[in-house]
């Protein structure tokens, strides 16, 4: 399975390269209005145009669940919970580390946190709740699975319903990032794409997170990303609260080649 995951690393290493990431709620439901959703799209659309845009906007108010805790690490260091197979697969260029760490191989429980290195290791900025995808993790991602991919993917680009918060990614704005309907546990899903930011797993980098353009192939799973929470597990992206992305995306440095490790604590410890 290990050889598998590298196979798709070509991505980080020639362009540092899920299309909605809790949007893995891949395949978020789709409801009133369609939306290429989240990997495994409910609902289809033609590519849209987004629009690359630069501006502000204010904070958003707090989804209700995950919450957020906002915890730092007292001190600089190695990454934790990374064994030495997972650590191989972090490009060297890279100085910002995005991990997000299930709490079990089938659950849709995680834990993300910002790293950056610094000239005494790597230094944990906040520390959040997040969901994955309703049945867990995967090294061999299929479309509809409901499973999240396990890997280290690059992070290049930044888009949404909203406008620009102010992230440093290439933001491409559009009104095309809308869903509707209900998740699995009965929560709306409104909302959930005002702000994602796309994992590089099965996607070309550099273009809006709504490009259709698969190297896998559609069958190995689409639209992953980075998405606003809607308070339950997602089809195959992750998710954390409204504020929470805000906050994420504007830390998160182009220059600073900002990659995802993502998988349950167990095989990101090999």
């Amino acid at each position: 399975m290990r050889s598998e995951r590298l196979s798709v690393r070509p991505f980080l290493r020639a362009a540092s390269a899920l299309a909605v990431v809790g949007a893995l709620t891949s395949g978020c439901a789709a409801a009133d209005r369609t939306v290429r959703s989240a990997d495994e799209s409910e609902s289809s659309i033609s590519p849209a145009t987004a629009v690359s845009s630069a501006s502000s906007a204010p904070s958003s108010s707090p989804s209700a669940s995950p919450s957020s805790t906002d915890s730092t690490a007292p001190a600089s260091g190695p990454l934790p919970d990374l064994g030495p197979a997972t650590l191989a697969e972090i490009p060297a260029d890279s100085d910002q580390v995005v991990e997000v760490v299930g709490a079990g191989v089938n659950s849709p429980d995680s834990t993300l946190v910002l790293y950056q290195r610094t000239a005494s290791g790597w230094q944990a900025g906040a520390q959040w709740a997040a969901h994955n995808a309703l049945h867990g993790w995967t090294e061999h991602k299929q479309q509809g699975d409901l499973r999240s991919p396990i890997g280290v993917f690059g992070l290049t680009d930044a888009g949404g319903f909203d406008p620009n918060p102010g992230s440093k990614l290439p933001y491409y704005r559009s009104d095309d990032f809308v869903i509707g309907g209900r998740g699995f546990e009965g929560e709306s899903l409104a909302g959930s794409f005002d702000y994602v930011i796309a994992i590089n797993y099965n996607r070309k980098a550099g273009v809006s997170p709504l490009d259709d353009t698969y190297p896998l192939g559609w069958e190995r799973g689409t639209g992953v990303w980075i998405h606003v929470d809607h308070g339950g597990p997602t089809h195959g992206c992750v998710s954390i609260p409204k504020q929470d992305i805000v906050t994420l995306r504007g830390l998160l440095d182009p220059s600073l080649h900002p990659v995802i490790v993502m998988g349950d604590a167990a095989d990101l410890a090999r």
